[in-house]
Formats: C-alpha cells, structure tokens, sequence
C-alpha cells in the first residue's frame, strides 16, 4: 500500500506533466470526472500547446478556437492554463485580451492568484507544490501586468481597443472580446473588434519563439466576429476548432453539464430571449440576419367582441414621438390580463403634433391607461409637456433609451410573440392606423435595415415597460 508521502508526490509529479490533473489537484472540486467536458477542453489545450493537435497533413496546429456555451468553466480553464504553462516554461510570454479593461484585469488577476496561492491545511497541495520555481516577481504588483522571477515580464491583460504597445508575447489568448448580444448585433462595434484584433492585438509577437500560439474563446455570435471573419478567411485551416453545444439541439435532454447547466434552466433561457441570441449562446451558431423579424402569419390573435374587463389588470401605452422626416408616431396601447397583453388600440400617424397630441390625450382618457411612457428624443420633451397639460403628470413618463434599437428589439422579441395578443386579421380595417402599425411591425428586418422601425420599437419598449410594472406576474422574464 502506498503512503501518504507516495501519493502525494504521485499527485504533484501528475499535475506536472497533465494540465487535466493540475486542474484536479489545484481545484478538486470544480474539475470533477462527472464533468468530461472539462477533460477534453484541458486535454485539447494541452496537445496544443506541446504540438500533439495535428492537421490532416501532420503538422501541429497552433492555434485554437473554443467555441463553448456560458457558464461551463472554459475561461476559468483558460486561466489555469496560464498558470500551468508559466510552471512548464517560466519564459512563456502571455497577453490577454477581453471585452473592456476591467475583464481583462479579472483573468490577469486570477492567473497571478492562482501561482501566489497558499495554503489552507498542511495536506492541501497548492502551485508552489508542483511548480515550486516558478513565482511572482517582487515589485510588480500591478493586476494587469507583472512578471515572474528572472523576467522581465510574463503577463499582460488588455480590453479590446486598449493599449498593448511595447509587449510581445509568445502566447495570444482572446476571450470573449464580445460583451453581449447588444455589441454582437452592432456592426460597427463587430468592426472594430476586428480593426483593432488584427492590426494591434496580433501583431504583438515575441522575438523568442516566432509564431505564437493563439486561442480564441468567445460565443459565436455573427459572421462578422473574430471567429466569423476568421474562418471565413484563407486562415481558416490552420485553426482548430473546439464546438461544444449546451444539449443536442434537435434531441434536448442529455446536457453537457447538467450540474453546470441544467435541462430545466436550457428551457427557461429558450422562452426568455429571441431565438437568434439562444442559439448563438448555447449552439454556437451566428445569428441569422437574414429576413423579417416579426411574422404576421405567426403574431397570436384576439378578438375584439370577446374582451372584457374581467380579470383586467390595467392598461399602458407607450409612445415612440415621430421625428423630423418622414416616419410615424408609434403609440400602441396594451391591456394586461393577467399573463396576457392584449394590443387594443394603436395610434400611428405622420400627422403633425397638433393632430396627435389632442388624439394621444383622447386615447390615454378613453382607456384610462396606468401609465404611458414617451421617448424623450428631439421632440419627446414637448410632447410629454402637452400630455401633461391634460393628463396627470406623474402618469405621463419620459424614458431615453441608451443601448442599441436593434437589441431593444430582440431582447424583447420572445415576450413579445409569447405574451402579446394583435386583433384578428378580419377584424383590422384595411388602411386603418392598426393595420398601417402592423405592417411596419412586419416588415421589421432582422439586421435593422428597415427604413421606418417605429412599430417595432414602440412594441419593444411596451413590452419592457409592462415587465417592469408587472414583475409579479412576469416574474424572470
């Protein structure tokens, strides 16, 4: 039988040379064999890093793209990959980027914990234990950038757009360079992820070793993102790409993780967000830009003769004011019962606001609404000031919107076809302000190339404005 001494140094002298058992060791009880996704996450990077990972021709990949769901450990493994690699070769070179700065400085941070780790009892084996000479060099106390003993310097962590002049790196690691689905569907923002990823981040190469090993880890949100371009490109074949989808998408039920992710909380996120943002997040497929957005054929339906106030929890109305051009004032009006919103009234018009000030005031009073909510963009705050003249101020509430139109929309698409009930098709008189506000709502396109989107914006701000009010009946949504 073997001692407690013997095993020890079975354990250290393993996690030497295995970066799945350093994983084990340095933090038993996330790496657990009922995690197998773990093992062929470590076990990938690690024949990547010695040139075990081969192309069809025999030659070693040397860089890798991890495209992994959320919340399944991939850029804590990154992060002891740092740490193994500094034990195995204190020379490494290693510069980090991520979405912003602060990100950044969290991975740099717990790279640098992980070697600087103590113990909490005498039987615990921690880095030092197996990588006794490597250590954290004196003096460089600095989160984002610091240097092992004997180095210069070993490790930068950078926000994509920030600075990295000056370094050079023998080892390149993206994650997560893409914030959200907001960024993800802002193409501009995609751009400059690019720009900047290409003509700052790659060209910070070391000297020592020539070409550096690169990783990419990020969600595959677009064609158009790092991993998009970069599998679109002449670079293509020499990337190795890891996928791995939460659960088989055509069969759900057996997940990659369960205790990480479970079948009951794949459901829940599948009723809460658009389609597009689900399976870009747990499929690793990139969001479908192409087409309408919002269905006709696939809007739920309501009858006006069969609504009554039974049940009624109350009424809002929210108001995209029409701006100068020629788009349209968009004020659909939702009646709540209990789970359900029943769109009742619409106003959508291009007349002037001597038209639909005196209508949107009518309207408000006929239905007795709760509340209304008004955009305050350039002609928001006159409109909410002549509401008012009429209306109880404090029903009368002004909003500005900061994050991107285009995400506002598909965030709120799933509430939308879940939740929201439109009059029946024979029941909407052809050339009437509903049918108009429908038909804009139709024509929205996925991309936000539509010329006028004022439907499916004021939709999308009533249908957050009722989650808000009505948390208790739509509780997570």
């Amino acid at each position: 039988m073997l001692s407690t001494n013997q095993i020890r140094k079975i354990r250290v002298e393993s996690a030497q040379y295995s970066f799945w058992r350093f994983c084990k060791t340095v933090a038993p009880a996330f790496y657990l064999d009922s995690r197998p996704h773990l093992k062929t996450i470590c076990t990938t990077l690690q024949q990547l890093y010695e040139g075990n990972l081969l192309k069809p021709d025999g030659t070693p990949y040397k860089k890798l793209m991890l495209n992994i769901p959320p919340q399944h450990g991939k850029s804590r493994t990154l992060v002891n990959f740092s740490d193994w690699i500094f034990g195995k070769d204190p020379n490494e070179k290693i510069i980090t980027c991520s979405y912003n700065d602060s990100v950044a400085s969290d991975f740099s941070k717990y790279t640098r914990d992980g070697i600087m780790q103590t113990k909490n009892n005498e039987n615990e084996i921690v880095y030092s234990d197996i990588f006794p000479n490597t250590k954290i060099k004196r003096g460089t106390s600095s989160f984002e950038k610091w240097a092992l003993e004997g180095q210069h310097f070993s490790y930068l962590g950078a926000g994509v757009g920030g600075s990295v002049t000056g370094k050079g790196a023998t080892i390149l690691i993206v994650d997560d360079p893409v914030k959200s689905a907001e960024d993800a569907l802002n193409e501009n923002n995609l751009n400059r992820i690019w720009l900047w990823y290409t003509s700052t981040f790659l060209s910070r190469v070391s000297a020592d070793k020539g070409e550096p090993m690169e990783i990419i880890c990020m969600t595959r949100w677009s064609k158009n993102d790092i991993c998009g371009k970069t599998l679109d490109s002449e670079d293509a074949v020499n990337w190795y790409q890891l996928k791995m989808e939460a659960t088989d998408k055509q069969h759900p039920g057996e997940m990659l993780c369960e205790d990480l992710f479970s079948l009951k909380r794949y459901y829940d996120q599948r009723s809460k967000v658009h389609e597009g943002i689900f399976n870009a997040n747990y499929h690793q497929e990139a969001i479908e830009l192409a087409g309408v957005l919002f269905k006709r054929t696939e809007l739920k339906r309501f009858s006006a003769k069969d609504l009554t106030n039974d049940g009624l929890e109350c009424t809002y109305g929210y108001c995209d004011v029409k701006d100068e051009g020629d788009d349209c004032l968009s004020f659909p009006f939702g009646k709540v019962y209990k789970d359900k919103i029943f769109i009742t009234d619409v106003i959508y018009s291009s007349e002037t606001v001597d038209v639909t000030v005196p209508q949107s005031i009518a309207m408000i009073k006929k239905l007795n609404c709760e509340y209304v909510r008004v955009e305050k963009n350039n002609q928001g705050g006159g409109f909410i000031r002549d509401l008012r003249r009429e209306i109880s101020p404090d029903k009368v509430l002004p909003v500005h919107n900061s994050t991107n139109k285009l995400t506002r929309i598909w965030n709120e698409y799933n509430f939308i076809m879940t939740n929201c009930y439109f009059l029946n098709e024979d029941e909407i008189i052809k050339g009437s302000e509903y049918d108009k506000f429908i038909t804009n709502l139709c024509g929205y396109m996925k991309d936000g190339s539509s010329k006028h989107d004022d439907a499916a914006d004021s939709m999308a701000g009533l249908s957050n404005m009722i989650k808000n009010f009505l948390k208790h009946l739509f509780n997570g949504l």
